[in-house]
């Protein structure tokens, strides 16, 4: 059983950011594990580790790769993994996170799908239940006007046919 890796891309163009919001590990966490609770799964905690491995991955794309989505495929990294490329404004830790959670309305846990045409992946990686760590960064791409957002979770998991929870 292999575990998948998944990526998804968001559009926008003016949301108000505010000047008091915690720092970006608080949020990326905080914004998981509102969503884990919502289905019963424990906590993640943060972990400085995995957060370097993503860090280092989420660097290398703006740097040498245009800020094009990582190919996390293929076993090459240890941890689960969610991306996301966002254009238009500066993406938050928050919204990255809410971004995935959104295709929580098209799964089905009573039988462990996705409904047609849509994807559940980055959903149940955010609430699988043995995932224990959480490591994020971002990236600011100036010449694409976007950024990129890599979390990655430790233990691995999202295997394809086990439910997240």
């Amino acid at each position: 059983m292999g575990f998948h890796f998944f990526v998804a891309v968001l559009m926008l163009w003016s949301v108000p950011v505010s000047d008091s919001q915690p720092s970006a590990a608080m949020e990326f966490l905080e914004a998981h594990n509102e969503a884990r609770s919502l289905v019963g799964v424990a906590p993640l905690k943060w972990s400085e580790k995995v957060a370097k491995a993503s860090s280092l991955l989420v660097r290398f794309q703006r740097s040498h790769m245009g800020c094009q989505f990582a190919n996390l495929s293929g076993g090459k990294y240890e941890y689960g993994a969610n991306q996301l490329w966002g254009s238009g404004v500066a993406v938050t830790p928050r919204m990255a996170v809410e971004t995935w959670v959104k295709e929580k309305m098209y799964y089905n846990y009573s039988n462990n799908s996705c409904a047609p045409n849509h994807r559940c992946g980055v959903y149940t990686q955010v609430v699988w239940r043995n995932s224990t760590e959480l490591g994020c960064a971002q990236a600011t791409c100036l010449q694409q006007k976007a950024t990129l957002t890599i979390c990655f979770y430790n233990p691995p998991g999202n295997y394809v046919g086990e439910k997240p929870y």
